[in-house]
């Protein structure tokens, strides 16, 4: 079970989940879109034609980029926790690899980069919602693609950690609600965080949700993000020191 230290080797794992999961692609996109498009398309026209303006747009757009982040999120989540750990400890899919030339690191590192996968179909596919229905400005959209794959290496790679260290299925609901609820709530997805107290809005600016809503939200509105070296090197800081300690607690599981 030894692994090298450059997980060159992820490809295979990437591309034997990407083998399987094209088998029901479309239900599994469909699946996707379906929650957000309804958070995006209940709350944007019905609690939208309510409010006034949104920093400086209607709260349908507002809203719209928010989703993406969260569909983004929530996609490399699911894929790092629930699939993944059904290869890892149910399947035993990661065994039968392991018996194989490749290491630990690139069993991982391909999980990591699958679940990226994921949520850069999800992404996209409500980007291209998005689009259709007119609530972008400009091919500054497609910059938004790279942005969705770096939220979704940092969500994966968090993921994964929380993968190593679940007896059961059972635990995954503890990370989704005092991780992932709360953060969706207070990272700028329905509303703006200057709405909430000051300390809370600073917390929130640090979580990786934010940084992706930082990014993506002013590319769908047609304009450059601020400080945007800043959102990406802490989605891939993110992501890299997530690996590694995924890595460490999965060697660690797999060893006992």
């Amino acid at each position: 079970m030894s692994s090298s230290v450059f997980p060159i080797g992820w490809l295979p794992v990437w591309r034997r989940n990407f083998l399987v999961w094209k088998k029901l692609a479309l239900p599994s996109i469909l699946g996707n879109l379906a929650d957000p498009l309804i958070y995006m398309l209940g709350l944007g026209y019905g609690l939208g034609a309510m409010l006034p303006t949104v920093e400086g747009q209607p709260y349908i757009n507002f809203l719209a980029a928010g989703t993406v982040c969260a569909s983004t999120m929530n996609a490399a989540t699911f894929e790092a926790l629930y699939s993944a750990f059904s290869r890892m400890h149910v399947q035993k899919t990661w065994d039968a690899i392991l018996n194989t030339p490749l290491g630990l690191a690139d069993v991982v590192a391909g999980e990591l980069f699958w679940a990226a996968t994921k949520s850069l179909f999800s992404g996209a596919a409500i980007l291209l919602v998005i689009a259709v229905l007119g609530l972008t400005h400009g091919p500054m959209l497609l910059w938004a693609l790279p942005a969705i794959v770096l939220t979704g290496l940092a969500f994966a790679g968090l993921g994964l950690i929380w993968n190593a260290l679940a007896p059961s299925y059972d635990f995954f609901m503890y990370y989704f609600t005092l991780f992932i609820t709360p953060m969706t709530l207070i990272s700028g997805v329905f509303f703006p965080t200057d709405q909430l107290p000051g300390w809370l809005a600073a917390i929130g600016g640090w979580l990786p949700l934010a940084q992706g809503v930082a990014l993506i939200r002013p590319l769908l509105a047609g304009q450059v993000p601020e400080n945007a070296l800043i959102h990406i090197m802490a989605l891939l800081v993110t992501a890299g020191v997530a690996f590694a300690i995924a890595l460490q607690l999965t060697r660690r599981r797999l060893l006992k």
